[in-house]
């Protein structure tokens, strides 16, 4: 008789999504202690276990990776629409903003992890602040980040935009490793507009002497991109090489306003590329060139932008409106195809932000979604990899699995209380809202 391996178990009689794209029936062998997959391959040919997550009817997928989000920013979610982006942040987002307290973030970062897990997110980065309340909730969930502290110093006098960077700084040291190795940080000045050229030349420094990455907006809009030629007569990237930035290791969110010259720049640096199209389209904020900039081998990845402008938090959403804009940006129908979409969100954006996971092969962490195949919109099941492009859903999504840890099983989340956890979200957006309005009165 077979002595079962101690503390594994399989995922168990579905498909599995390699690396290559490739699909085949096989079953996943998860060390749960290590948090890395064993090994994969034919049921008969594994150890026995003492335990098993089904995945019958099922496409096992390494788990998502949301590569650019505001997670907090779940509880500001169809606050303010349809506006263009810098009167939505400047007349809507900001003033709520400065009213959040320490809880609402808590409280904004649990109810938008719960949807990351429920949707078969298993990583993520996120721009904000009051930073220790979402590393804290991201101990307590289970899943990966990239966390940072975002730094904007127009508008401020020197002592409080030095302040800010200051804090960016100091949370990426403090809290770098910290969930168990789980959480890894980065320095995350906001833009190339709302910081000023003397604290990037004081801080990014700062961030390379503390050995972590640097992430910031670039070239989301027009109005972005504009300002930095008349005051630098410079692009925008050209600008922010020349202030240090632009390492292998940093990433941009959006990329959407990219002439040639960007586009060989991104290329020479390997600086990673965090697409956000839903976000991009519906603050008009332009398509950008992701066939430009896969061809050139830069490193992409998926992002949700925060949920006011999204407004889920749904890489599946990504990946169909990456793909479909894809294709009118390039006024080609090849361009981004679905693999190369199912890359940008699995192993593109585990690459880009440096963190384990992206890939099912054996020695590679144990991050995993599950995806439920018996729905009409996923039949008839001619290739899964167009199907997990252009049909899936978030709600297709059986089971979550993060460094070996089952998060969800069967729909339920289990390192969360999803009715608390929404309970508390209403309460406090109303309340943040509230005295957000009183104070603009």
């Amino acid at each position: 008789m077979t002595t079962p391996v101690a503390d594994t178990y399989r995922v168990a009689g579905g498909r599995v999504l390699r690396p290559d794209m490739r699909v085949e029936r096989a079953d996943v062998l998860v060390d749960r202690s290590a948090g890395v997959v064993e090994a994969v391959g034919d049921p008969k040919e594994l150890p026995a276990v003492e335990s098993t997550l089904d995945a019958e009817d099922c496409l096992v997928l390494p788990g998502l990776v949301n590569a650019h989000t505001h997670v907090a920013m779940t509880l500001l979610r169809g606050y303010a629409d349809d506006k263009p982006l810098d009167d939505w942040l400047r007349e809507d987002i900001w003033p709520v903003e400065g009213a959040l307290e320490p809880a609402d973030v808590r409280a904004g970062a649990r109810l938008g992890v719960l949807e990351m897990i429920r949707a078969g997110t298993t990583a993520f980065a996120d721009m904000y602040f009051h930073v220790e309340q979402v590393a804290d909730v991201v101990a307590e969930a289970g899943l990966r980040a990239r966390l940072g502290h975002g730094v904007v110093t127009v508008g401020k006098d020197e002592a409080e935009a030095r302040a800010d960077f200051e804090e960016s700084v100091a949370v990426a040291r403090d809290l770098d490793g910290a969930a168990d190795g789980r959480i890894r940080t980065a320095v995350m000045p906001h833009s190339l507009t709302t910081v000023g050229t003397e604290y990037l030349a004081e801080f990014v420094p700062q961030a390379r002497e503390a050995g972590v990455p640097v992430h910031l907006h670039a070239n989301e809009t027009r109005d972005e991109v504009e300002p930095v030629v008349e005051e630098h007569d410079q692009r925008p990237l050209a600008y922010a090489r020349d202030h240090g930035l632009l390492e292998s290791d940093d990433f941009l969110a959006h990329g959407v306003h990219l002439d040639d010259a960007e586009l060989d720049l991104l290329a020479e640096t390997r600086t990673g590329v965090v697409h956000c199209p839903a976000s991009n389209m519906k603050l008009a904020s332009g398509m950008a060139p992701v066939q430009a900039l896969l061809d050139r081998g830069v490193p992409v990845a998926l992002g949700t932008d925060g949920a006011a402008s999204n407004n889920d938090l749904s890489l599946f959403d990504e990946l169909r409106d990456a793909a479909m804009l894809g294709k009118l940006a390039a006024d080609d129908a090849s361009a981004v195809p679905a693999g190369a979409a199912v890359r940008m969100a699995t192993a593109g954006g585990a690459d880009v932000l440096g963190l384990p996971g992206g890939r099912i092969e054996p020695g590679a962490a144990a991050d995993l979604a599950v995806l439920d195949l018996d729905a009409a919109h996923l039949t008839p099941a001619h290739d899964l990899v167009s199907h997990l492009t252009y049909a899936a859903t978030a709600a297709d999504v059986r089971h979550t699995v993060c460094d070996g840890r089952v998060l969800m099983r069967d729909r339920e989340v289990l390192t969360l209380d999803a009715a608390a956890t929404k309970r508390e979200a209403r309460r406090r957006a109303r309340d943040a809202v509230d005295r957000a309005e009183a104070t603009g009165d």
